[in-house]
């Protein structure tokens, strides 16, 4: 009880100083100063209440960019790093499960040239090379591809890395075969995935095969649209004591989901979408068919898990 006692009011005075305006409270502050910074305080507040009170619209895309950030992304490279953990890379004993399957199901020998597209620090990308992959990777990340460039040096691995957005870039090749995985393709838009399709089967060769891995609706059945608040001190959202709101929403019309977090720092505020998707197989082998693959084969993960009706995931195996 006394902890507890402790631990809020430490909460109290971290929220106190989040929306405190420390020169508002100077006795030699003009009065007419007190009166701008009282306005811009209330213009503040009235604009992150109507920001959390209102639902996004389907797909809405927020400013801000975790990828891009310099203390998000170097919280989220140290949560894929993190072997035992599945918030940004499955486990490590997944992942080389995961990497054998897929060399064994897709051999270097007949599928050379790899692309990893969302490669992140290179845990893939380092084991397809290993099996005997020419391997090739694309991530947004400029400090993950730091961190990849690095470890493939100082391992001998002749890893080609190169740093942009998969969804507007257009891709080196072509490629025998080209991955991506844990499930990224249901955080992009519609448009977005369509164009991505277009572009991976052009740059496949022909038989070339696009491996990659969604959620199924199932993954977020019965979970309500909900929302909390908690206030980090160095944490995940924030390296300044912060006020993160985090909101889930559904949208079942369209088997789509967003979380949404509000990081709140004194005088300003930022949002950030995460959007995820849940994919049917009719739904799947309709889009790969529009985009020109002749086979696709479905599985229950991307280790090659029986597929299951129940199942979360789905891994998709599509060849041109």
């Amino acid at each position: 009880m006394i902890f507890r006692t402790i631990f809020l009011n430490h909460q109290a005075v971290l929220m106190k100083n989040l929306f405190s305006f420390p020169s508002s409270s100077l006795p030699q502050v003009h009065c007419q100063n007190r009166f701008k910074i009282r306005k811009e305080r209330t213009k503040f507040m009235k604009n992150l209440i109507a920001q959390i009170q209102t639902k996004p619209a389907l797909y809405q895309q927020s400013q801000a960019n975790i990828w891009t950030d310099p203390y998000l992304s170097q919280k989220m490279l140290e949560a894929h790093l993190d072997e035992a953990s599945d918030g940004a890379t499955r486990r490590k004993d997944f992942v080389r499960q995961s990497a054998a399957w897929i060399a064994s199901q897709l051999p270097p020998q007949q599928y050379p040239q790899l692309l990893d597209l969302g490669c992140g620090p290179g845990i893939y990308a380092e084991l397809f090379a290993r099996q005997g992959y020419q391997v090739s990777g694309i991530d947004f990340s400029v400090r993950s591809l730091d961190y990849a460039k690095q470890s493939a040096a100082e391992k001998g691995l002749a890893i080609q890395y190169r740093q942009g957005d998969y969804t507007q870039i257009e891709f080196s090749g072509p490629f025998h075969l080209i991955t991506l995985i844990y499930c990224d393709f249901g955080v992009l838009t519609p448009s977005a995935r369509t164009a991505l399709l277009k572009q991976i089967y052009a740059s496949l060769l022909p038989g070339g095969a696009f491996l990659f891995d969604v959620f199924t609706p199932l993954n977020y059945k019965d979970k309500p649209e909900s929302r909390r608040w908690f206030v980090e001190e160095q944490g995940y959202w924030s390296e300044e004591p912060a006020l993160v709101l985090h909101a889930f929403y559904r949208y079942d019309q369209d088997a789509s989901y967003c979380n949404q977090y509000v990081t709140i720092k004194p005088g300003a505020y930022t949002v950030y979408h995460v959007w995820e998707h849940g994919f049917t197989a009719a739904e799947l082998e309709r889009d790969l068919t529009a985009a020109g693959f002749q086979s696709v084969t479905f599985y229950g993960d991307v280790a090659g898990g029986a597929l299951d009706k129940d199942g979360t995931t789905l891994c998709v195996l599509a060849k041109k």
